[in-house]
């Protein structure tokens, strides 16, 4: 779920205007997955501006706060949750840890980086969330070793019905600073898109694993 509309559209707003979120429904962009897509999301780009940064890390830390109370430890979800999650903490005055994809190959072969104590209660973090499996990889970590994941905060989720159920099923919730169903209308304002686009955009979500792009045929 979102946190608060009125935040919603403005983090929207803000990632097309730095092509943090590019749109091509005409042009789909091939997914590392194997998944064609229309929206292409890179939000380790609103680190290089301040302005947008600092937004992000209010919004996100106003989640913790309001959301998650009783948070004693932010974690940071490998890779591009990491900055967040360190400037969520640094906000909020908490400290930080990070969970790694998987644990280290050498040294003391860690998996979560940082100091934590067994029992305390976390907040992840996360840039974007698709199906939420890194997200709940990293949870199903955290409370491995001991602490009370409280929940994950994101900057954006695509809102796949995938993802609820996935989330649903790892009994986990999460709230995010945006979704896809804000980003689409601000994207039309802002004339990134045309209302004749919304169609196919639409009909991606529905199914997004399957979903190839048909061009419409001139009659």
């Amino acid at each position: 779920m979102i946190y608060d509309i009125d935040i919603a559209k403005q983090v929207a707003k803000y990632l097309l205007q730095i092509n943090a979120i590019i749109l091509k429904p005409n042009n789909p962009f091939l997914w590392a997955a194997g998944w064609n897509s229309p929206i292409y999301c890179d939000n380790r780009k609103t680190l290089s501006y301040p302005e947008i940064r600092n937004y992000i890390r209010q919004g996100l830390s106003a989640i913790v706060k309001n959301h998650y109370k009783g948070a004693n430890v932010i974690a940071g979800v490998a890779t591009a949750g990491i900055p967040h999650g360190a400037l969520v903490a640094e906000e909020l005055g908490l400290p930080f840890i990070y969970v790694r994809a998987k644990a280290k190959e050498h040294g003391k072969q860690n998996q979560i980086e940082g100091h934590f104590e067994e029992g305390q209660s976390v907040v992840l973090v996360e840039d974007l969330i698709s199906s939420g499996k890194s997200s709940l990889d990293a949870a199903r970590v955290l409370k491995e070793a001991g602490m009370q994941v409280k929940g994950i905060v994101s900057i954006f989720t695509y809102g796949f019905d995938a993802a609820a159920e996935n989330f649903k099923n790892a009994d986990c919730e999460y709230v995010s600073l945006s979704d896809y169903n804000t980003l689409l209308p601000q994207a039309i304002e802002s004339q990134y898109i045309e209302e004749s686009d919304l169609a196919i955009l639409k009909q991606w979500r529905e199914n997004p694993s399957i979903w190839k792009f048909m061009a419409p045929t001139n009659q």
